[in-house]
């Protein structure tokens, strides 16, 4: 038996459904942000990244680097264990410290990515929770939909943000002990959760609440502590999740609650018990950047304007900007291959780099390209990039949209 045609037939199908996704070799150049390097067949080229998650550039700051050398200089370069042997390490103990405080709880877990710490976070809390039901919204990211399925706990499916539909699940299932699991900032659409009418619904009905802030940790609230906290509602609501990896600029995750909850993950949950801790380097940067973004506001500031601006120039080119009120700017195409297309050639032949978002990250028939501005995306390359957008869409022949008149 030749266990490879197997593997082949997979891939064979990716391709033709237009789904195989190939990966950009990138050299990201510090104090340059948002110029790279990109490795490409024909050699080492110059372009603009316009779609990283390192939202506001703290990969590069010099407090960030600063702390990450001088605690790999100190310290070595891993943890020396999991945390419940020899890896719990001052660094990151000062960091979970940092994070609780981040969003006024009582105590932070940290994990090894975003993913896990929603992976085995929720399905630790649902498991520990006797005759649990889960009611999660429809558009929640993958790594909660697999903590959920992980659970083993009864789930629902409510509408996307809408909180009439939630209501209706709750009542049909009084008293009975439940976790409503959504997130705050959507990355696909740049929508946010109604969280305020959610905490509304959670407090009548006696549900517990957990609410993924990866994408507005950072970004968001005056001291950066997301949506919750901008809206004022970061009290009521018994777990937020993040991650240190975008806003941050580093890598790990983590949930934020009650002491007791925290510690109840902490001795039951297999995704932090078995896996090795995030090093001393790793840490001591992040708790550098969450300190600087918990008293500056220029990063945010800075970044809406440019988020503001781009929408801005793109609309008025006549470009499909998908609404957002938030920093996302997706640009609809609406059919896999030309959406691979317009990648390739804006990368190949402008030099500008934003991946193809395609199925299952998004329905099929809502392909986009997804944007990210940053704090460091100048007006000119603003400017490049929407004429460079317009031949692109002029050359695929993809709808451009009636441009605006001006104001008389």
């Amino acid at each position: 038996m030749n266990y490879n045609d197997f593997f082949e037939q997979a891939l064979t199908k990716l391709h033709d459904e237009r789904r195989y996704r190939v990966f950009a070799d990138l050299e990201r150049l510090a104090g340059r942000f948002p110029h790279a390097v990109w490795h490409s067949p024909e050699g080492p080229r110059d372009v603009v990244i316009w779609c990283s998650n390192d939202y506001l550039g703290m990969g590069q700051h010099p407090k960030v680097i600063g702390a990450m050398v001088e605690a790999a200089s100190r310290m070595g370069t891993g943890a020396g264990g999991t945390r419940n042997i020899a890896g719990t390490h001052h660094p990151l103990v000062e960091l979970e410290r940092e994070l609780a405080d981040l969003h006024r709880k009582e105590a932070a877990l940290l994990f090894t990515s975003g993913y896990v710490s929603n992976q085995t976070g929720i399905a630790t809390i649902a498991k520990l929770i006797p005759d649990c039901l889960i009611l999660s919204d429809a558009l929640n990211h993958n790594s909660m939909i697999e903590g959920i399925r992980q659970s083993g706990v009864p789930y629902l499916v409510f509408r996307h943000n809408d909180v009439a539909h939630l209501e209706e699940l709750l009542r049909a299932h009084p008293g009975r002990p439940t976790l409503i699991v959504c997130e705050s900032l959507y990355s696909m659409d740049g929508d946010v959760a109604p969280l305020a009418k959610i905490c509304d619904l959670a407090e009548r009905y006696g549900a517990m609440t957990y609410v993924d802030e990866v994408h507005a940790v950072g970004m968001y609230g005056p001291r950066g502590g997301g949506v919750a906290e901008r809206d004022g509602v970061m009290h009521r609501i018994d777990v937020l999740e993040g991650t240190l990896a975008k806003a941050f600029g580093c890598l790990g995750g983590y949930i934020a609650g009650s002491n007791v909850l925290v510690d109840a993950v902490r001795s039951y949950a297999p995704g932090f018990i078995f896996t090795t801790a995030l090093p001393p380097a790793i840490c001591s940067a992040a708790t550098a950047a969450i300190r600087h973004l918990k008293t500056s506001k220029w990063e945010r500031e800075r970044h809406q304007d440019r988020a503001a601006r781009v929408k801005a120039i793109l609309t008025a080119a006549g470009l499909p900007v998908m609404p957002s009120d938030t920093h996302i700017v997706p640009m609809l195409v609406g059919d896999p291959e030309r959406c691979k297309l317009a990648s390739d050639i804006l990368l190949e032949e402008h030099g500008i780099y934003i991946q193809p978002i395609n199925y299952p990250t998004v329905p099929k028939g809502t392909e986009r390209l997804r944007i990210t501005p940053s704090p460091y995306h100048d007006d000119g390359l603003i400017d490049d990039l929407a004429e460079a957008m317009v031949q692109v869409w002029g050359r695929l022949g993809l709808p451009l949209r009636a441009k605006p008149m001006a104001a008389e």
